[in-house]
């Protein structure tokens, strides 16, 4: 009897969902992994009402057969799964060797512009949902609300705008005049517990859906401050309970072993970097319930396009050798530990639209392909508190689909390679 009333609940649910949609399409999906770390099921049929899933059915059901004016996407000869998101990009920027004189003539306007160009290759990657973690908030709140409205293409945007840093600390200004110092400034720059209850305040005000901290120094600060712990413990502790307070969570910036375990002690929710981590680190997590969000991808990458990059100073270079590399150990030790473990990449430092090039890394530190895939679908949605619309396809849930040539179990390369994007139940690759 229970089984067959959740059937009938089930049901219901979808045929209300079907009937009340103005558009239905039907998606034929040749494989679907419609629940990562469930095993995937041949020959699907996936019904989209508007932008809403709602049925999934086996075998290939005839779109007419399900409504009259469906539209049809045939996937049949592809790998289909959950639309993938990245917690941890830079949406407005990308890093080049003009990256310093760029920021003396692009005004929150354009960085929208340009980063609306780099939402648009995020999308297409097949990435339909981020977490942008820091960038001038005018701009990266612009473009969120410009894609929930639909104006320009891109991913769904969860934004933190303009961290809260210490002053001199990462997140602050650095490597210009004191004139621009002065003028660059962002409000969020705060100093003692008071203050940084000000900024957070004052960063939920202006929009924030996250709060960023940079607990400890930053490989692409120029100022040669070291990756240890920059903010004080009542500071991080102030800012975790205000943010909480405002409904927020909290996102730490964190390399090294100290800030790790301090902004843990604290209480964030996501340690994003992770370099250093160590077996107090592993505790902390385990404790506190925090995710991890490892972002390996510049360590890989950042050490091969310094020669000739006026952007990296020695300073700059110091920092890159030290941290490049170190990250997979931290990765192993808390992937064995049995940390929860969510996909992020710190796009910005590197390409846009290569945000699926840390799938390999991932692998090559000891994940399995379909925990890789997990990390970057139900694990981020649970860090996004989100889990009842997205990470999943069932009936329900948001329509964000992506399909691959080949399957990425078997080489997750593949996953660097996306052929489909369905991203609120309409095609757009």
């Amino acid at each position: 009897m229970i089984r067959i009333g959740s059937c009938i609940v089930v049901c219901l649910l979808s045929f209300n969902l079907w009937a009340e949609a103005k558009t239905i399409t039907v998606v034929h999906a040749g494989m679907l992994l419609a629940v990562p770390g469930e095993a995937p099921e041949l020959e699907q049929t996936v019904v989209l009402g508007d932008n809403l899933i709602t049925q999934v059915l086996d075998g290939f059901i005839d779109p007419s057969s399900i409504s009259p004016n469906a539209e049809f996407i045939d996937l049949s000869d592809m790998f289909v799964l959950p639309g993938l998101m990245d917690m941890h990009v830079h949406l407005l920027n990308e890093l080049g060797p003009n990256t310093r004189n760029d920021a003396l003539t692009t005004t929150s306007s354009l960085a929208a512009m340009r980063g609306a160009q780099f939402a648009r290759r995020t999308l297409l990657a097949g990435f339909t949902t981020v977490r942008d973690l820091g960038g001038d908030p005018e701009a990266i709140y612009a473009l969120r609300e410009a894609i929930k409205r639909g104006y320009v293409p891109g991913p769904r945007i969860f934004a933190a705008g303009s961290p809260i840093a210490a002053t001199g600390g990462h997140g602050d200004v650095d490597g210009v005049t004191p004139e621009l110092m002065a003028l660059w400034t962002p409000a969020t720059i705060c100093d003692g517990p008071y203050d940084c209850r000000r900024a957070t305040r004052y960063a939920v005000k202006h929009g924030a859906d996250w709060i960023k901290i940079t607990a400890t120094g930053g490989v692409l600060s120029d100022s040669a401050t070291g990756l240890e712990l920059q903010m004080t413990v009542d500071e991080l502790e102030e800012i975790v309970a205000t943010a909480h307070n405002l409904g927020r969570k909290v996102a730490a910036h964190a390399h090294g072993t100290t800030g790790i375990n301090a902004a843990l002690r604290a209480g964030v929710d996501s340690i994003d970097h992770g370099t250093f981590l160590d077996k107090e680190s592993v505790r902390l997590f385990k404790r506190t319930g925090a995710y991890f969000v490892p972002t390996m991808l510049p360590g890989h990458l950042v050490q091969k396009t310094m020669e000739g990059n006026p952007f990296f100073t020695s300073a700059i270079r110091d920092k890159v050798r030290k941290a490049s590399g170190a990250s997979k150990a931290s990765v192993k030790l808390a992937y064995d530990a049995g940390v929860k473990i969510a996909f992020g990449t710190d796009t910005g430092v590197t390409k846009h639209g290569k945000n699926a090039e840390e799938f390999a890394l991932m692998v090559d530190a000891g994940m399995s392909a379909m925990d890789a895939i997990h990390a970057a679908t139900v694990v981020t949605a649970q860090l996004l508190e989100r889990s009842d619309e997205l990470g999943t396809i069932e009936p329900g849930k948001i329509a964000d689909l992506i399909a691959v040539s080949g399957d990425p179990l078997q080489e997750i390369k593949i996953l660097e390679d996306v052929r489909a994007v369905i991203k609120d139940g309409k095609l757009v690759r």
